[in-house]
């Protein structure tokens, strides 16, 4: 797999363990509260990138091996059977496995940002912590996408993922490029704001145009508008700028009450969370249309709501405008908070129930482990969270995508327990903005944290 993906092979181990950076079978010492200690061994580890527990499945008896014919032959049983209860429980088992490994050789080595579980010759699933804190071990880069079977392989966006893994783990933090994302946008609009605002525009009305907008661009790149339609139309308007007030406003009261639009030439959903309410629109300079149709073709799926309210709160106000490229509190800062005091916690119940769900099923009862994980299930989507002094929304924000991680793992959970993953997304219990509240007495932070939230629930 080395050669294929373009890194260097492990290094030979050697007798001291300081020079053991990438080896097989790589020492580490487990500290027990007795006072004693014990030595295993971890299968693949590379420091400052990942830990590697490998396992060996088989396929079921008589299964033909299509991507290796070789294969076909009888084959010893494995770890478990693939496709079966004991594969699944085996790969948690090896994911808690490597998160002991991780745990232990951080005390002198540091945490690493990668936990691969491998079943050897059939997959590869990826587990990461950015912050190197070693509370979050989550799926990567999503519960649907972490599992790479070996024919994936083929595909030159997967090869490069793991290059990545092996080379510069750290630059597949998302946060990193969604940051700079984010601020050229939150530039772009900051220098629309002004621009307006030096036309003799109040600067309320001037961030209640660029809100809708916002949403508006964001909505066609998630594509609750079909793609490109948005910008298409603003460019459309270069020719005659004198409709652009009473075209804009057309098309957000049709966003807001749902139905075909004549300016978009197709059917909308409805809009209905208020931000359409009122639909009144600026008139524009031409300068100003430009700026608009930039920021329309940014890539609004990459932008970090964790830190786009402070931002755009940034840009909208004329006396906060001059600090928006100073200090914003960072995401890991953030975390800080929230980890210990929300997710921490439902991480831990969420273990136990796993684990006594994954007991019930080796017992035969398929059907009480399913039902154990429904209630933690209902329970995650009716936890309510308080914030109250929100500003601009970022830690509701960040507590609500640990929670949406937290209940992608619980899906596929229940799936693993035979529930039908297009039969749970239809019940509309769900993990939503609703669950997050916030008390705040600036009434722009306000609406600004509700766009947030709803931002960044619609990228989920």
């Amino acid at each position: 797999m080395c050669n294929l993906l373009g890194v260097v092979p492990p290094d030979p181990a050697q007798a001291d363990d300081r020079q053991n950076a990438y080896v097989f079978e790589r020492n580490v010492v487990f500290q027990y509260p007795d006072g004693t200690s014990s030595i295993k061994r971890i299968d693949l580890y590379k420091r400052g990138c990942f830990v590697l527990e490998a396992k060996q499945g088989s396929e079921k008896s008589g299964r033909p091996d299509a991507l290796f014919p070789e294969l076909n032959k009888k084959q010893k049983k494995g770890t478990a059977v693939r496709g079966t209860k004991g594969w699944d429980d085996a790969m948690i088992a090896a994911r808690g496995q490597a998160d002991q490994y991780a745990r232990e050789i951080a005390r002198a080595e540091g945490w690493p940002p990668f936990l691969i579980v491998a079943d050897i010759g059939h997959s590869i699933e990826l587990f990461a912590d950015f912050a190197r804190a070693g509370r979050t071990y989550l799926p990567f880069p999503d519960p649907r996408g972490h599992r790479i079977l070996l024919r994936d392989l083929e595909r030159e966006d997967i090869r490069e993922r793991l290059r990545t893994v092996w080379t510069e783990p750290l630059a597949l933090d998302p946060s990193r490029r969604s940051a700079r994302v984010t601020r050229e946008v939150a530039a772009q609009l900051a220098r629309l704001a002004k621009s307006f605002e030096e036309g003799g525009h109040a600067p309320e009305k001037v961030a209640a145009f660029l809100m809708r907008s916002v949403f508006t661009m964001f909505a066609e790149d998630v594509e609750l508008i079909p793609k490109g339609k948005f910008t298409e139309f603003l460019e459309s308007l270069r020719e005659d700028l004198s409709i652009f007030p009473q075209m804009m406003e057309e098309l957000w009261q049709r966003m807001n009450t749902g139905g075909f639009s004549p300016i978009l030439k197709t059917k909308l959903l409805q809009f209905n969370g208020g931000l359409f309410a009122e639909s009144s629109a600026l008139p524009v300079t031409r300068q100003q249309l430009e700026l608009l149709i930039a920021a329309a073709k940014s890539d609004w799926r990459d932008v970090e709501p964790a830190i786009f309210g402070t931002l755009l709160e940034r840009a909208l106000n004329p006396i906060e405008r001059h600090k928006l490229g100073a200090h914003y509190t960072p995401r890991a800062y953030v975390e800080r908070l929230v980890l210990p005091t929300i997710v921490e916690p439902l991480r831990e119940e969420w273990q136990a129930v796993l684990a006594a769900a994954v007991t019930l099923a080796r017992n035969g009862d398929t059907e009480g482990a399913a039902g154990e994980v429904e209630i933690f299930r209902r329970k995650l989507c009716s936890t309510r969270v308080l914030d109250p002094a929100c500003g601009s929304g970022n830690f509701l924000y960040v507590t609500m995508e640990h929670m949406k991680r937290l209940e992608g793992e619980v899906l596929d959970a229940l799936e693993g327990f035979g529930e039908k993953q297009t039969a749970l997304e239809y019940t509309g219990l769900t993990v939503d903005p609703h669950q997050f509240l916030g008390l705040e007495v600036n009434p722009r932070a306000a609406v600004i944290a509700d766009l947030v939230l709803w931002l960044g629930y619609l990228q989920w």
